[in-house]
């Protein structure tokens, strides 16, 4: 059984690399192997990406394992590093936030990202209200099983191109300050953003901000400047080691 004490110490301590200005590089990972080489270059956390775990396990992304078939790969890398885990728990794999508390502090995990895309109902987005309310649940289970997880929560009204362009960095402001409310310590407005989208999400959001960059293309010192907290890589980091592998093994085809 996992030490409940050690987590919560390591939630805390991964809670507080979330500096605005100083941000928290997160890469995501998706086995022992790719947690151990992110370690070994120096990283001080990991996520664990659902679609990187999804595409090693030749699944579908969007809730195509289930949860303790993920609780079991987190597991593993929890086991084999000695820093903070997050994990991806998508919408939630329709699991009760008792459920999902549980599990992931059983498998050592630190924090979670939560979204508002549902898949297993025909991915509808939840409404703003009804994220918030998710996020609440999964706070108050957090805390009651024993360790603050870090929790951020997500939202994909960009990537779902919701509604009308001209306002929707206020919608998604609005959706995640509820979700700040509501008890999440970190707010992921998931998307590939420009300097002037970022500058205006850190400064109309009230918690530090998660942003998604491209490893081989986006320029590390640009997201401190900006205000973010905290940087991850979702399924990019796979791509790009894939595209590389693909170019090292084309010489011996």
């Amino acid at each position: 059984m996992t030490n409940r004490e050690d987590v919560g110490q390591r939630a805390a301590a991964f809670l507080a690399l979330h500096q605005p200005g100083n941000p928290v590089v997160l890469p995501t990972v998706w086995d022992v192997w790719s947690a151990k080489l992110a370690v070994g270059a120096g990283f001080a956390a990991l996520t664990v990406g659902s679609k990187p775990v999804a595409e090693s396990r030749g699944q579908s992304d969007g809730e195509g394992m289930s949860f303790a078939e993920v609780l079991r790969r987190v597991g593993q890398i929890t086991e084999a590093v000695d820093v903070p885990v997050s994990l991806d728990i998508e919408s939630g794999y329709a699991e009760s936030p008792e459920r999902l508390a549980e599990g992931l502090l059983e498998a050592g995990v630190v924090g979670c990202n939560i979204e508002d895309s549902v898949h297993s109902q025909d991915k509808r987005l939840r409404s703003a209200s009804e994220h918030a309310e998710y996020v609440a649940a999964l706070r108050e289970a957090s805390d009651a099983a024993g360790a603050h997880l870090v929790i951020n929560a997500r939202t994909d009204l960009f990537l779902r191109k919701d509604g009308d362009d001209a306002d929707r960095i206020d919608r998604v402001i609005a959706r995640l300050t509820e979700c700040a409310e509501a008890g999440a310590d970190v707010l992921y407005p998931v998307g590939r953003h420009d300097a002037e989208t970022l500058r205006a999400l850190v400064a109309g959001l009230p918690k530090p901000i998660n942003a998604l960059a491209a490893p081989d293309q986006d320029d590390p010192a640009s997201f401190g400047q900006l205000g973010v907290a905290r940087v991850s890589f979702g399924g990019l980091l796979q791509v790009a080691l894939g595209k590389q592998a693909g170019e090292l093994l084309a010489r011996w085809a």
